[in-house]
Parts: C-alpha cells; structure tokens; sequence
C-alpha cells in the first residue's frame, strides 16, 4: 500500500499548495535585478516548469526547452525545479567553455538532499571544498599506483573478461539477461584495485551487492525522489526514499565490515589496494596527533562506495548497450568481427590492438556517445558570481551542464540520433578524435577513471565480440529490440535479453 498512498499523496500536495501559493506568486518570465540573469520560460507558483518536464526523462524536456529557447535568448537559460532556480548550459560549445575555461566558477558540486543523504559531504563524488580536494588526489593517485592506465590492470581486466566468456559459453546460446554477469566482471575490476581482491560470480554476498548498487542506482532516478529533492519536506511521505536509504545503509554496513576485515589483516609491508592505502594514511594522520585529519572512516566508507558505483554501473551499462546495439544492426556487428579477426585472430586481445582497430574502436565510441548514459551530467553550482556569455549566474546557482545536448549536438554530429560509427572515423576509415565528445564530462568533475574506463570497454567488447556473435531470442526481430532506457540515476537499457552465440 504504502508505493500506492505515495503515488495518490504527493500529486494532491502539490494541487493544495498550488491553491495556497497562486494568490501569493504571479506569473514571471525570470529577470530579475539591475544585471541579465539567463532567460526562463514561464513557470507556475510553486511549482515552476515541472509540469513541462517528464520527471523520469527530465533531459528530453531540457533539450527541448534548449532549441525553442536558443533561437532568441542562446544556449544558456533557467528552468525552475519548483521554487529552485536551475541555469542550464547546452550543446557544445557552451558546456566545454564553462567546464573548462571557467573551471573554478563552475567547478563545485550541487549537494541536492539526497546527495546529502547519500554521503553528508564525505567521499568524492558529493562533496566540495578541502574534502573533495584531498580525497580526489588521493584516489587518483592511489588508482594510478595499482595501475590504472598500465599493464598490470590490464592483465587483471584481460583475466577477468575469461571469467565472463565461460558464463557466456555455459549458456549454450540461450537468451539471457547480459545485466547480472557484465555487472559482476566490471565491479570485479574495481574490487581488485579497491580491495586487492577479486569475487566469484556466485559469491552470494558479491551477487547482493552487486544488485543492490544497480537498484540504488535505478531508484535515485525515480520521480519521487526527484521530487523530495525539490520539496525535501515531503521525505516522511515518500516510501521510495526509505528503501533507498536502506539500502544505501546496508551498503555503507557492509563496507564498514569489510574495511575491519583488511584492517585486521593488514601488513605494514604489503598494500593490497586502495583501503590499505586509506588506512596507512588514517594511521600516519593519528601517529603523528594531526587534527581534523580527512582521512577518517567516514570518508573511507564514502569513498569506497563512490569507487565502486563509479566503477560499476557506468562502464557495465555502456558494455551492455554495446552488445545491445551489435544485436540491432547485424551489418556493424559483422564489420566490427571481421576487423577483429583479421588484426587479433584468436588470441586475447590486447589494449596496444586498438590503434589497429579503428572501426571496433569507432563502434565502441559511438556506443558511448548514443547511450548517453549519464544525460545531465552530475549538477554543478556556481563558486561565486560569474559573468558568462552575457549573463550574470549568481554564486551557488544551480548548473546542469546538459551533456545529452553535447553528444547529439546538431552542430557537431552529422547523425546526431542514429547509430553512425562513422562519426569517428575519416574518409579513409582510420579513427579520428571528436572534440564534442564528452561522455566523461570535462574539466575539474570530470570522472577520475576515465583511464580505467575506456581500457575495460575496449577489452570486454573486443573479446565478447571475438567470442560471440549477439542476436535477439528467437522470435523476435532486430527491429524489436527496443532501445528506450529505463528510468534511473543513469540511462540503463530496457530489461532485455539476448543469445551469446559462439562462433565457430
């Protein structure tokens, strides 16, 4: 009952207070003060443009508010999340001078509530100020030391992607769900690096949590939690809000073991991976009497859990709509095998083999670009006041940097909204970069593992695609397979499934 009673409340709340509010806000089109703030369409009392957003899909409204708004006002402009004032940037050009030639004006996170429920300012990816200064280099630094971007982490995501080939092969060609075994060889890779260990896949306890961060991830997107964001009042209603946050408890329990368990067996000799690092530091901190020390149990367990959904979800689900898309278009698929089997044969790939794989390379990027799996970036807010393209943007403004509007760029992609490998390559079929691709984000937020990322796509799709050809269940067409994203945090394919055909 308790989801229907959620369901049936928060809409006749938000009908009262509309009746409360409307004698006291009148209609207004967003200029305020002596100085341009960016323009905003009309917006409700209290409620601002919600209703002019699809709550689970909000960047498809955006996008659109995008092209009617820039045709008279340009690509920077305000919506209103009920009574918060969002500015948006959009398309490419405007997203990469703010990100990156103001970086230090635009460079702070937003901390919407459930960002403060999540981490209350500890860890990497919710937090400002020294905190986030301190534990960013520090797990930079840390992941670079246990290889990332190096040999060594790819012999560990080159075993790991043999654990995945035996799961694909026992199913013998049958339809499967790609989510559950492609999750549990990526989070794999992050266990070693953060723990200097890797899980079985029918480890019960990596299985759980495992699904557990995928449904953190799903139910952060859900409406009602974007609603108790703008209206954090409405948390004692919300039953989506509980479970999330149980589940985002259990997790941060289970961390907390863990890290005990290294703790008892660490030796001062031997660092097994990133808590090892931690705990060194948070010793060394205590030795020596140091005050108000960052490295702290509070930010290992935030980190850790940062590092792992991270780490996780966005290059599992990219991996997963590669395979997607190979099973929608055969033809790419093909060419894409063909390549691999001329340069590779059958040995394991290899990272040094993507220079020779330019239309795999071209697939995996366009995979990236399409999927678009994190649509509005993780907001921003502005550090201080900043005079941008004309506009005055307050200090701790709101700011999404709106990056579906980048990767489907009219301006920067010949076939913005089609599966096209060509965009990444020339007129003599060898790779070529693109500025306006931005999947990672771009300046001081932009994702720290990058480096981490982009090896393991190129090595777990070239040797599923080595392996396996990808087709739809029996009885259904290419043309069924459908590519809408289910709502979450970050855009994951639609439940699915596909046939893992070994080829021969």
């Amino acid at each position: 009952m308790a989801p229907l009673l959620e369901a049936l409340l928060v809409p006749w709340t938000f009908v009262l207070l509309c009746v409360v509010f409307v004698c006291l806000t009148f209609f207004t089109s967003g200029k305020t003060g002596q100085e341009k703030e960016p323009p905003a369409p009309t917006r409700l009392p209290l409620l601002g443009n919600l209703l002019q957003l699809d709550l689970n899909r909000p960047y498809e409204g955006l996008c659109e508010a995008s092209q009617f708004l820039s045709k008279k006002h340009g690509p920077v402009f305000t919506v209103h999340f009920g009574p918060k004032k969002v500015v948006v940037l959009a398309g490419y050009k405007t997203v990469k001078e703010a990100l990156v030639n103001y970086a230090e004006e635009f460079g702070d996170r937003d901390i919407i509530p459930i960002f403060h429920d999540f981490n209350k300012g500890h860890g990497i990816l919710f937090s400002n100020g020294e905190t986030w200064k301190q534990m960013r280099r520090f797990a930079l630094s840390t992941l670079r030391d246990f290889g990332m971007g190096r040999k060594v982490i790819e012999e560990k995501i080159q075993e790991e992607t043999q654990y995945l080939v035996e799961v694909f092969q026992q199913l013998s060609g049958a339809a499967f769900d790609t989510a559950q075994p492609v999750n549990y060889a990526v989070s794999n890779i992050i266990s070693t690096i953060v723990c200097g260990q890797r899980f079985d896949y029918a480890n019960p306890e990596f299985k759980v949590r495992v699904v557990r961060a995928n449904e953190i991830v799903a139910i952060t997107g859900y409406a009602s939690i974007q609603i108790y964001n703008i209206f954090p009042w409405l948390r004692p209603f919300l039953w989506s809000w509980k479970l999330l946050m149980k589940k985002v408890n259990d997790d941060f329990d289970e961390i907390r073991q863990h890290v005990r368990g290294l703790e008892d067996t660490q030796n001062p000799q031997e660092c097994r991976g990133f808590i090892d690092s931690f705990l060194s530091r948070k010793r060394s901190a205590e030795a020596v009497g140091l005050k108000n020390s960052l490295f702290h149990e509070d930010n290992l367990v935030h980190c850790v859990s940062n590092l792992f959904a991270a780490g996780t979800d966005t290059t599992g689900t990219t991996l997963r709509w590669g395979l997607l898309f190979m099973a929608k278009y055969p033809l790419i698929q093909d060419r894409v095998q063909g390549e691999i089997d001329r340069v590779i044969g059958g040995r394991l790939p290899a990272a040094e083999d993507r220079k020779s794989l330019p239309y795999t390379d071209a697939v995996i990027h366009e995979t990236q670009r399409l999927a678009n799996i994190v649509p509005m970036s993780i907001p921003h807010t502005t550090s201080c006041d900043v005079h941008f393209q004309g506009y005055l943007i307050k200090k701790g403004t709101s700011v999404i940097p709106l990056l579906t509007s980048v990767l489907r760029d009219e301006a920067e992609w010949e076939r913005p909204h089609s599966f096209y490998p060509e965009h990444f390559l020339d007129d003599k079929g060898q790779f070529v970069k693109r500025d306006a691709f931005l999947p990672f984000s771009a300046g001081r937020r932009a994702c720290l593992g990058e480096g981490l990322a982009r090896m393991e796509l190129f090595l777990f799709f070239t040797t599923l695609l080595q392996r396996f050809h990808f087709t739809p269940p029996a009885g259904v067409s290419e043309d069924e397979l459908d590519l809408t994203p289910a709502v979450g945090f970050t855009l994951t394919p639609s439940p699915h499934k596909l046939c893992a055909v070994v080829r021969s």
